[in-house]
């Protein structure tokens, strides 16, 4: 009892002692109310971190700058924000106004990288940033139109201007054969196919791993590059909710002029094809009746906020593009929701989902009039014709007088109208973050990735020719995939003396499931029910279901060693095994190793005062590739042949298990690419000049290709084998340079890429002919053979019109005084000598102005288009170019007579160089206190123009095309390809 009462008398002294002690703590303590804002325009600073120095007591500034923080009197604030010079305050005052100044410094800025991230001044290897500072203001679809023109050694092209068409991105070149040749996607930290899903909005990162020391984490996948993109989350600081607005107008860039009736008439007297009645006249513009002025719909709105322990980002958005081809279309709605939680010191969790549903109807491009293809319809189609038959109004008119491989381009644009390509995909992913300790922790990720299309036409029996043929014709494709990834990181980070080192290693694992179904019918009563139920013939081969899988299962580390800053040192290696890949080779090891000397730390530099930052950095590394492989390629293929079960006597008969149409790859492997890589950055003058500049060597060996077998030497006429090598070596600089800085500022950004490809070997076939362009020249435009770059044009030398007879003169290569195939060679190449774009970017006061060009120099482009609108070969139209034909002996002139001997010459064969305004933008910043006090930050309009002009001696519509899209062996072929537009673009942005 008497210790009881001992234990509670000191306790209540104690408790007497904290009391009268209390007020004399308080006493010291200050109450801190104060603002940060920036030093240059004086505006609040939201976000930034206050802490007292060496503890963990901190705040955030509000939306308004505004901060609170309780210190003792006398101590130190630390105030840090990304993107400016941190700075220490002394807390010797209630009220305190900080200044922050916009950091000179790059090199500190952090850059994402395979599974981590690193300062700028210690990457070791070759890395691309891309600025998405003006994404918002610009007309963008896709987020790899971000990247055109705007990143050293990466060829961007928007081969057509299609709503929501893909772009073609190529990382140092053209590796593949058969295989793709884009870019690794990998969108917070998960790899995808594709970008076509992701609202450029919602992008707030986009790193390009260029070399293979750097994109070798990513093994397998990585041979053509990676592109790292990341999103928005939810910073520290007041609740933010800002929208979006735009609208664009496209206008066609540029139009071809025809003949017209009378025109047309002559013409055809001469070819003899045609016999025009009397009496016909001009009825139909069909470049008025086909394209329209296009507008594009872009709306976003996003809600954020974030407090030490919790963070959120969420946004929701609608893009609406109408076409310039009428009918034309592309819808998307996409949603994203991000949310970061400390749930504990050592424990941080992150749920991540994006949803986009988008689709389109597929106008047809890139093919003949007589193949539903619009844009050379257009030209081809006589104006004497009008829309619909006199004779029958619900048909679209085709009496062109004996001529049936015409279809109006109205006609060819009916054919897709009820066309609905919709897909719609989900992203989600949830991981943990656990730390053991400052220098260790673990990050274990899941994700899912579904993707569900859905693939409809309709064509009415009645209004199109094709559709009479077919008496109607619908179907339906249905597909499903899903990916599910889960990646589980350990990394090590420590800190001795000069020495810094961080370990990695991980494993992922990746499994895929496929399914799909189609069902194809015919023979409609009319065009009132447009489902499959109406049609009367389901087809007997176009109906069916499949399905496949695929795995991947990967091991990686990385090792980093940095001595004081000087020395530096990078290795990763990557274990990948596919299901893709005959059991016995399935894994392959994909190793690298970079280093890098920063110069400038060396005491024999340290008195050069204008060099801020000196480095030479160096790298080696192999990287794979597998994108041209299906799902089962090593196997060999056989087809099912189906027994019509409703004859007499087969009532219950099974199908038939055909013979192969492919041999089975018993020693298929990876396709490799190794590289090497040297490369130089120079920061100078105060971190005003930025210079990088790299060398590269890309050898790519076990090409994955798809070999053509002689007739009769197996059942299979085709095998997948690795037995291909290509090369592509290239130089890049990068130039940035702050030009002019205070109240006016003016910053210009430059890069320039040089690129040269060579395929340097071939087994089994040594030449490999493609894109049999027209029907009347019946041959190949395109030849690929080792010891050339890739795409090479291949036809004759035209020497012009012969002034006697009116035919274009071939050159007689051989000397044996004819003309036959063995006079041809190559004709052009469609690969540029370099490419190349400059953004240069102002701001005073509330303004700011950016002007961006890019294009590309030393590439070709074969117009098959003019094989068509200028081959005076049959009862097409033709352009007004033909006019200049020759008609009498003597003439000279350099377009041929009418029915000359045509074929894959120099004469379709042109310069594709172009120099192009690709953006400029102006945006004026509103943001008033009257504004705020209704609770209005800030208002920005402004206004935007892309495409608005262009250089160039193409004569085509646009020299930025390519018919065959993702293809590396066939590039450069424009035939009637959709033609992008000049966008004019008003628009604003808001934040609350």
């Amino acid at each position: 009892m008497i210790f009881f009462t001992k234990k509670a008398t000191l306790f209540m002294w104690l408790i007497c002692f904290f009391a009268m002690m209390g007020p004399s703590f308080a006493q010291d303590r200050l109450q801190i109310s104060g603002r940060v804002i920036d030093a240059q325009d004086q505006k609040p600073l939201g976000g930034v971190t206050i802490v007292q120095k060496g503890t963990t007591n901190g705040v955030s500034s509000q939306e308004d700058g505004r901060f609170q923080i309780s210190v003792p009197a006398g101590t130190t604030l630390l105030v840090t924000y990304v993107g400016y010079d941190s700075k220490e305050v002394l807390a010797n005052t209630s009220n305190i106004t900080v200044q922050l100044s916009a950091s000179t410094n790059v090199l500190d800025d952090v850059v994402v990288i395979g599974y981590g991230s690193v300062k700028r001044k210690d990457v070791t290897t070759a890395i691309s940033s891309v600025s998405t500072k003006d994404l918002e203001k610009r007309p963008i679809v896709n987020v790899g139109q971000a990247i055109q023109g705007k990143a050293a050694g990466v060829a961007v092209m928007q081969p057509n201007g299609a709503p929501g068409g893909q772009m073609n991105i190529r990382v140092r070149g053209t590796t593949s054969f058969n295989g793709s040749n884009d870019p690794l996607y990998v969108v917070d930290g998960v790899p995808v196919d594709n970008i076509k899903f992701l609202s450029p909005n919602d992008v707030t990162d986009i790193q390009i791993l260029k070399d293979a020391s750097s994109a070798a984490i990513y093994g397998s996948r990585a041979a053509n590059g990676v592109v790292l993109i990341t999103t928005k989350t939810g910073k520290v600081g007041e609740g933010k909710i800002t929208f979006g607005a735009q609208l664009t107008s496209n206008i066609v860039n540029n139009t071809v002029n025809v003949l017209n009736t009378e025109q047309y008439r002559d013409l055809q007297n001469e070819i003899g094809m045609v016999n025009l009645p009397v009496g016909l006249t001009d009825q139909t513009d069909w470049f008025k009746e086909t394209y329209k002025t296009g507008i594009q719909q872009n709306y976003q709105l996003t809600i954020s906020d974030g407090t030490e322990k919790l963070r959120y980002y969420l946004s929701g958005g609608f893009t609406d593009d109408k076409g310039t081809l009428k009918g034309s279309f592309f819808k998307r709605y996409n949603f994203k929701a991000n949310i970061d939680n400390q749930v504990r010191k050592w424990l941080k969790v992150n749920a991540n989902v994006t949803y986009s549903d988008y689709n389109d109807n597929g106008i047809t491009s890139g093919l003949g009039s007589n193949r539903g293809g619009v844009v050379t319809a257009v030209i081809t189609t006589p104006t004497y014709a009008p829309i619909w038959d006199p004779t029958d109004p619900e048909r679209y008119y085709n009496n062109f007088y004996g001529i049936n491989n015409i279809t109006s381009p109205i006609e060819n644009l009916a054919r897709t109208k009820y066309n609905n390509n919709r897909e719609n995909r989900i992203l989600a992913s949830g991981s943990a973050l656990i730390t053991f300790d400052p220098n260790l922790n673990f990050k274990s990720s899941f994700t899912l990735d579904r993707r569900n299309g859905l693939l409809t036409t309709f064509l009415d029996p009645l209004t199109t020719t094709w559709g009479r043929n077919q008496y109607g014709e619908a179907s339906d494709i249905r597909n499903m995939n899903t990916v599910l990834t889960w990646d589980n990181v350990l990394t090590y980070n420590k800190r001795f003396g000069k020495h810094h080192i961080e370990a990695m290693a991980g494993s992922s694992w990746t499994d895929s499931k496929y399914t799909n179904s189609y069902i194809n019918g015919s023979h409609y009563a009319n065009g009132l029910i447009q489902t499959l139920n109406a049609a009367n013939m389901i087809s007997w081969n176009g109906t069916g279901s499949g399905a496949s899988n695929w795995g991947i299962m990967s091991y990686f580390a990385r090792a980093m060693y940095n001595y004081d800053g000087k020395y530096l040192l990078t290795a990763n290696m990557r274990a990948d095994g596919s299901s893709k890949l005959n059991p016995n080779d399935r894994w392959g090891y994909f190793p690298s190793v970079s280093a890098a000397w920063r110069l400038s730390s060396e005491d024999f530099l340290k008195d050069v005062e204008w060099i801020d930052d000196l480095k030479i950095r160096g790298g080696w590394g192999q990287t794979g590739n597998q994108s041209g492989l299906g799902d089962y390629s090593y196997l060999a293929f056989n087809g099912i042949e189906r027994i019509e079960w409703f004859k007499v006597g087969q009532e219950h008969a099974v199908p038939n298990i055909t013979q192969p149409n492919t041999l089975r790859a018993k020693d298929l492997t990876w396709e490799t690419t190794t590289q090497a890589n040297i490369g130089v950055d120079v920061a100078a003058f105060q971190n005003r000049v930025t210079l990088t500049l790299d060398y590269y060597h890309k050898k790519t060996t076990n090409m994955l290709m798809e070999v053509s077998l002689p007739a009769g030497s197996a059942a299979a006429n085709v095998i997948k084998r690795n037995e291909g090598e290509m090369t592509n070596k290239g130089l890049e600089i990068a130039l940035g340079s702050k030009n002019l800085v205070g109240e006016l500022t003016w910053n210009t950004d430059f890069n320039i890429s040089f690129n040269k490809n060579r395929l340097d070997k071939l087994v089994l076939s040594q030449l490999y002919n493609d894109a049999m362009t027209n029907d009347n020249v019946h041959d190949y435009a395109v030849r690929n053979e080792p010891g050339r770059a890739l795409g090479g044009f291949f036809g004759y030398i035209s020497d012009g019109v012969n002034p006697e007879t009116g035919q274009l003169m071939y050159r007689d290569l051989n000397g044996d005084q004819k003309i036959s195939s063995s006079d041809r060679t190559y004709i052009g190449d469609p690969n540029p000598k370099f490419t190349y774009g400059m953004t240069n970017s102002f701001s005073w006061k509330n303004f700011d102005l950016s002007i961006f060009i890019q294009g590309t120099y030393g590439n070709d482009i074969f117009n098959a288009s003019r094989m068509e609108t200028e081959g005076m070969y049959d009862g097409r139209n033709q352009s007004t170019v033909v006019l200049d034909r020759w008609r009498v002996p003597g003439q000279i002139t350099h377009v041929p007579k009418a029915g000359f001997d045509m074929k894959n010459s120099t004469y379709f064969v042109e310069d594709g160089s172009y120099l192009r305004l690709k953006n400029i933008s102006l945006g004026y910043a509103i943001a008033p206190e009257r504004l705020k006090r209704m609770g209005i930050q800030k208002i920005q309009p402004y206004l935007s123009a892309s495409n608005l002009l262009t250089w160039t001696k193409y004569s085509g519509m646009d020299p930025e095309v390519n018919q065959y899209g993702n293809s590396g062996r066939v590039q450069g072929i424009d035939w009637g390809t959709y033609p992008q537009s000049r966008s004019f673009v008003v628009g604003v942005n808001v934040e609350f």
